[in-house]
């Protein structure tokens, strides 16, 4: 099993598929490209029919997108997602919430490990994308977090779904309250998502349209 993936500190789709292999148990090898160079788009067709990263291929089958790829994963790791029906339901929906939206978040507040840009991105938009994502956690932890310290209780593709914004709000500052707050505090100490930080760090590749705020 290999996962293609773009560079650590911008890559947040990267990072989703990463986490919940790492998570999940897996082994499984990493193809790290560099995006928006010469030559990346070629390199990533090489492995992805999509042209983008992520993508996983297990020996020959190859599954891109991460939100395909974590429902992947979920098929041979079933503990990916809650045992529970209903919990099961709304850890899928919240997933795919973050999939496709919270556009205003990501465009004005970007993924970016290496960077302290607290007290930018702000706009009416960004604090209402910022305002449903507390309200999801919150949600989730008061309903289904009782048997762990993730959404869900136990790790789970919700949780993997979230973690780029669990480094955006590092980097921007974002510090919500109550259960939404204590559960930031408890992704940002995994020590998988703390692995993936420190190598983040430790690129040395700069997309300047991704260095928003410098």
């Amino acid at each position: 099993m290999k996962l293609i993936i773009g560079n650590k500190n911008y890559s947040s789709w990267s990072l989703r598929a990463w986490l919940a292999a790492r998570e999940g148990g897996f082994s499984f090898g990493e193809i790290d490209i560099p995006l928006f160079i010469p030559g990346s788009r070629e390199r990533i067709l090489a492995h992805s029919p999509s042209g983008k990263v992520p993508c996983l291929n297990d020996n020959g089958v190859l599954v891109w997108d991460s939100l395909a790829i974590g429902e992947y994963l979920a098929e041979k790791q079933p503990a990916l997602l809650p045992a529970d029906a209903t919990a099961r339901a709304t850890a899928r929906s919240v997933t795919a919430e973050m999939h496709s939206g919270f556009q205003a978040l990501r465009s004005k507040m970007p993924m970016n490990i290496r960077k302290d840009y607290r007290g930018f991105g702000h706009t009416p938009e960004v604090d209402a994308d910022i305002a449903r994502i507390t309200a999801i956690w919150n949600d989730c932890r008061a309903r289904f977090g009782q048997g762990g310290p993730y959404l869900f209780g136990r790790f789970s593709l919700a949780d993997a779904a979230f973690a780029p914004v669990c480094f955006r709000f590092q980097t921007y500052g974002v510090q919500p309250d109550g259960a939404a707050g204590e559960y930031l505090a408890t992704m940002l100490a995994n020590p998988h998502m703390q692995d993936w930080a420190a190598a983040a760090r430790a690129e040395t590749e700069s997309i300047p349209a991704e260095d928003l705020y410098d």
